[in-house]
Formats: structure tokens, sequence, C-alpha cells
């Protein structure tokens, strides 16, 4: 059966990178959303005044890979006790966020970080907003499987490679033929 995740947890170019490479996930999309301007575009969003979190929206299988788990990795791969801050990148637009589509996903967004919370993974406490989702635009087109095309850059080899070795490390049970660890 497949459902429809939408998660903001910093630079979008990050976590598509690693949602991409997760068993049972069909489509992962960059774009905007939980904002107000209607069809924003990277610069209006980078500005900060729109509202928007650059976010991804996930196609997955749930009997693959259920909402549960995609949470969990959401959290173990991103900082989710800092305002608006993701590494060195600052503003609302990195702001980490559940925009959950059903009242199940929500119901399953605050127990996760319950159990996250009590497990002690974090020193500070999670500030993940959990919104009603509304509305996503997709990212303009040279945002798509930026990693993928631009691996050898400065910013994904310093920032997403070691973003995906934790992913490959932590979850390679979970992960695609060809981008598991050998």
């Amino acid at each position: 059966m497949s459902e429809i995740a939408t998660l903001a947890g910093g630079c979008f170019w990050c976590t598509e990178a690693l949602f991409m490479r997760l068993n049972g996930v069909s489509k992962v999309e960059s774009g905007y959303t939980g904002g107000n301007t209607p069809h924003p575009t990277y610069e209006d969003v980078c500005e900060g005044t729109t509202g928007h979190a650059e976010a991804i929206q996930i196609e997955f299988d749930r009997q693959v890979i259920p909402y549960e788990k995609i949470l969990e990795i959401f959290f173990h791969t991103h900082n989710p006790t800092t305002l608006n801050l993701q590494g060195a990148d600052r503003g609302t637009q990195y702001r980490s966020a559940i925009f959950y589509h059903t009242e199940a996903q929500k119901i399953t967004a605050n127990r996760v970080i319950k159990e996250i919370e009590k497990e002690k993974v974090y020193d500070n406490p999670i500030i993940t907003e959990i919104v009603d989702f509304k509305k996503f635009y997709p990212a303009e087109d040279y945002h798509k499987k930026y990693f993928d095309r631009n691996s050898a850059a400065p910013y994904c080899n310093a920032i997403i490679g070691p973003k995906i070795h934790k992913l490959l490390n932590l979850y390679n049970k979970n992960i695609k033929e060809g981008y598991k660890l050998k």
C-alpha cells in the first residue's frame, strides 16, 4: 500500500539523497511546504519570508517500510533539537518538521518523538514541528537528485556524504541493492 510522507530536516539535497536509498521508497521529491506564498521559488524560500521549509515528499510502500521506520530514520539523520538550524544552514526554511497527511501519521509522529526522547538519543528536547500538510511545491529541476549528480562538489562531499555513510551504517538492512555497504 502506497503512502506519502512529507518531511523537513534541513537542506533537501541531504534528505532526498538519504530517503531515495531506502527499500520500499518509490519516489522522493524535493520542494517547499509549510508557507503562505503560492508557487515559491528557491530564491524566495532562501529569503526566509515565505514561511516555507525545504522539504521532501516521499512515496513509499508501508508494507515494505512502515511510516514509523521512515520517522526513525528521519530523526537519526538530522538534528531535531535545534531551531531553524541544521549544521551551517540557518533560517526557518531549514526547520525540522513533519507535515502529516492523516490523523494516524500525526499520532505516530507524536509517539515516535516520545519514544526517542525516552531513549535519550539527544541531550536536548526534540523541537520538530508536527503540522497538518497543506500544499507541496516541487523544487526547480536543478535540485532533483542533486547529490547523485554532484557528489564530488565540496558541500556534497563534506555534508551529505557523511550523512549517507551514517544512514548506511545504521540502516543497511533497509537500503536498496546497489547502495548497500559491502
